[in-house]
Formats: structure tokens, C-alpha cells, sequence
């Protein structure tokens, strides 16, 4: 099982950008849905109204499942917005289905804002609490204490279950919170693909990735200080990254400086709401 969820654990849109393009390219097949009825504060989180060939319906804000046979593994794909109510109920209808299908791993996938530059390859962490998980995956150990979303009380649920959970994290840049992150989305994507053994769909947001480029650089422009800020990241990601191998999106999972940035989100995103 993939999982994400919009709202406070999805900076830049860039794990519910990666499950849905999972979901599209895939061709994942519709597996349930999630009665929003008794999870969702519609006044925060509103429906929105539809026309079809003139009839007005109403699109509730729906956490859905899907399903998809996928080279090396068989997938169920969890997107929808974090629900706002009765999170231990929710927990324990996601736990139904990784008992029902027998799910071996469920994955999570978040993001995160943090002083990092959109010009290097995007970071993302990988945690769990499971030995094996983390000797096979080259994940870091979990030790964050403090306010949590609905991930962490989604991997409270299962962590006496038989299905191993590990939750992946991609670091977009702060000074950027305000653009959706195709390019954390794919690093998010690659590494999840990776911990399944199929092939990641890179190339469906490639053009997107590219167009975040520009959107950056516009959105810098001739602003000095925050070009001398970038710089001085820059600086920052090259030091760290002469200690690890850097083919392609890097797993920082031992690096406690990028640890400490996700610790610091999650009680900041607490205080902001």
C-alpha cells in the first residue's frame, strides 16, 4: 500500500502529486472509497459543485483507493485529504484493507518544506521502525517525538501488524512553499518504486519538472537576497553531499541535519494550525 494525503503532511503538493501520477500511469483500477461523511469538517475542507450536461453534483472530498498490477508487485494506492476527525476510526479502516489484501509493506509518502535550494537533486528521508525495513531500504531509525498528522497515527495503528510500514519524505525548499513540487514528487515517486521493485514513471512529469525550474527562477529574479540565500544552500547541500553517493535523488536517512528539519516541520505546521 502507497499512501498520501493533502493538507498538512503534502508541502508543495508533492506526495499527493506522486500517488496520483502513480494512480494515472499505472492504470490502477478503482478499490473503494472512504465515506468522508464522518472523518471530514466540510466547512474547512468543502465539497465542490459540478455541472454535467446541466445537472449540478456535488464532488465530496473523498479519500479513494485503487488498485493496480504493477512489474514486480501488486499495489494499492491511497490519496485523499487528510481527514480532520475521528483519526483512530480511519486508521483502523485502512488497517482492515492491509489485513484484507494481505499487504507485506505499507508506504507513506509526505514532504516537507526546509532550507534546501530547487537547484540540486531533491533529498527525500526515509524512516521506519522495523529492523528489517531499515537494513534493507537504507532507512533511518524513527525518533521523532511531538506533534503528529495522520501518517503517524496511521503507522501507531499497524505497528503491531504483520505488514512493515516505512514513511518517505521529500524536502522542498521553503523559500518556494507557495509552488506545487513535480520534482520532489518524482524523487518521492523513485524512491517508493524502488522499495517495491517496479519501474518509476519518471517521465510523466518530466515536462512539469522543468517548467518548476523556470517558475523558480522567475519567482527569484533580482531579488539579491534571497539569490545570496540560495547560494549559501547551495554551499550548504555540496558539503553534505561529498559524503554520500550522489547518482540521483539522495536518501539522506543519516543525516541529522535534514532529520532535524523534519522534526522542526512537523511542530511548526502544529503551531500554525
Amino acid at each position: 500500500m502507497v499512501a498520501a494525503f493533502t493538507g498538512w503532511n503534502d508541502a508543495g503538493d508533492a506526495a499527493s502529486t506522486a500517488v496520483r501520477t502513480l494512480i494515472e500511469t499505472t492504470g490502477a483500477q478503482p478499490l473503494a472509497e472512504v465515506d468522508p461523511e464522518a472523518f471530514t469538517d466540510f466547512a474547512t475542507v468543502r465539497p465542490h459543485i459540478r455541472l454535467d450536461d446541466g445537472r449540478r453534483n456535488i464532488v465530496w472530498p473523498t479519500v479513494g483507493l485503487w488498485h493496480a498490477s504493477l512489474p514486480g508487485t501488486d499495489a494499492i494506492f491511497v490519496l485523499g485529504p487528510e481527514p480532520a476527525l475521528r483519526w483512530r476510526l480511519f486508521s483502523e479502516q485502512l488497517r482492515g484493507v492491509v489485513e484484507r489484501f494481505d499487504c507485506p509493506r505499507v508506504l507513506t509518502l509526505g514532504a516537507l518544506l526546509a532550507d534546501v535550494p530547487h537547484t540540486r537533486p531533491v533529498h527525500v528521508i526515509g524512516t521506519a521502525t522495523d529492523d528489517d525495513l531499515i537494513e534493507r531500504y537504507d532507512l533511518e531509525r524513527s525518533r521523532y517525538e511531538g506533534p503528529t498528522g495522520i501518517v503517524g497515527v496511521l503507522h501507531a495503528e499497524l505497528a503491531d501488524s504483520d505488514a512493515g510500514c516505512a514513511s518517505l519524505w521529500a524536502a522542498v525548499p521553503g523559500y518556494a512553499s507557495q509552488v506545487p513540487s513535480p520534482k520532489a514528487a518524482i524523487a518521492l515517486m523513485e524512491r517508493a518504486c524502488d522499495i517495491m521493485g517496479t519501474p518509476t514513471p519518471s517521465s510523466a512529469l518530466a515536462d512539469e519538472a522543468a517548467d518548476y525550474e523556470a517558475r523558480i527562477a522567475a519567482l527569484v529574479g533580482d531579488d539579491d537576497d534571497l539569490t545570496d540565500h540560495i547560494e549559501q544552500l547551495e554551499l550548504l547541500v555540496d558539503e553534505m553531499d561529498d559524503e554520500v553517493d550522489t547518482s540521483g535523488p539522495i536518501d539522506l536517512g543519516e543525516s541529522e541535519l535534514l532529520l532535524d528539519e523534519l522534526e522542526q516541520f512537523l511542530r511548526d505546521r502544529d503551531t500554525d494550525t
